[in-house]
């Protein structure tokens, strides 16, 4: 097992030259814990589960997706917006990246979908999707229309609180990720991200009805989550994807 590099709110390695810009928005992070064990199985050769303190963690992340573009491009208005919801692991390689790997991207743009699942094997679903803003509260709803689940839904809203003016140890490993693992034929990709530090806020979570985690193939979860989380958001660079050295997944 790769000694994993530090956590740290900064981006290790600025991106120069992305493959692609966009903007993450009104993001709610909902996280509960799980044994390492139960979810080795479902990372990409390559990968290991990422801990702390000897616990990793299943992420539920509902946000907006602003302006996608291609190199430094301008976004898209249209196909590039689009709401999201993810099912996340966190994970790390034979060269010591920490990263999240996806187990389902639900989005509400075909084409997107399409583009994510056959140009990087991403597991990109259609669904229909809104993002609704009433004073201090965000409701993010989702039902899966393709390719299945068909139905498999969340229904989340959050209330927003006080900003973070130090996040916790925690608060840091669950969302200064600044890459993504994948399996792509048959290995793992990196794929490295770089965005400013986090605007954090603390929040009550008022609603989370949702199907999603069972349908991506994990337990559902029996306890209350360890951490709610709010951002207004951050822009994003997306560097181009390399190989990690492939290390046996327990």
């Amino acid at each position: 097992m790769p000694q994993p590099s530090p956590v740290t709110p900064d981006a290790p390695t600025p991106i120069r030259t992305p493959l692609l810009t966009q903007q993450w928005l009104d993001l709610a992070f909902v996280h509960w814990a799980v044994e390492p064990a139960l979810v080795a199985g479902l990372l990409p050769r390559g990968t290991v589960p990422d801990a702390h303190d000897g616990v990793t963690y299943v992420g539920l992340v509902a946000f907006r997706m602003h302006r996608v573009g291609w190199l430094r491009l301008p976004g898209v208005p249209y196909l590039g917006t689009f709401p999201e919801t993810n099912v996340r692991l966190y994970s790390v390689d034979a060269h010591g990246r920490r990263g999240v790997v996806f187990r389902s991207m639900d989005a509400s743009r075909l084409i997107p979908v399409v583009m994510g699942r056959v140009g990087f094997r991403l597991p990109y679903l259609w669904s229909r999707m809104t993002v609704r803003s009433a004073g201090d509260t965000v409701t993010y709803t989702s039902s899966r229309r393709w390719p299945g689940p068909r139905g498999a839904y969340s229904r989340i809203t959050v209330r927003t609180g006080e900003r973070i003016e130090e996040p916790t140890e925690l608060e840091h490993f669950l969302t200064a990720r600044w890459g993504m693992h994948n399996a792509f034929f048959g290995s793992a990709s990196y794929l490295p991200n770089d965005h400013p530090r986090w605007p954090l806020h603390r929040a009550e979570l008022l609603t989370c009805e949702e199907s999603l985690i069972t349908a991506a193939g994990l337990p559902a979860p029996s306890d209350a989550p360890v951490s709610v989380l709010y951002s207004p958001g951050v822009p994003v660079l997306l560097g181009r994807p390399s190989r990690p050295a492939g290390i046996p997944t327990p």
